[in-house]
């Protein structure tokens, strides 16, 4: 897949950065170009939300919290 290339039909801002593998320990290795532009460095904790059917999410946590933030405040209204 071209670098920082983003692929037909996908809005601007979402990516596709291709597969990893998981190793004997359970562990992957996030893409560079992953890292890059998502901003995620070294010592980060990251958040992992599962679904039996979808799989996972890797995220940060404070995008989870802080979208979460936005829905009580629009509940509040």
């Amino acid at each position: 897949m071209p670098k920082g290339k983003q692929l037909l039909g996908l809005p601007k801002g979402k990516y596709i950065f291709g597969t990893v593998k998981v190793g004997e320990r359970g562990q992957i290795v996030i893409p560079k170009e992953a890292r890059t532009r998502i901003a995620i460095e070294p010592g980060d904790t990251l958040l992992i939300l599962g679904d039996a059917e979808s799989g996972i999410i890797v995220s940060k946590p404070e995008l989870v919290r802080d979208a979460a933030a936005r829905v009580f405040q629009n509940l509040d209204k």
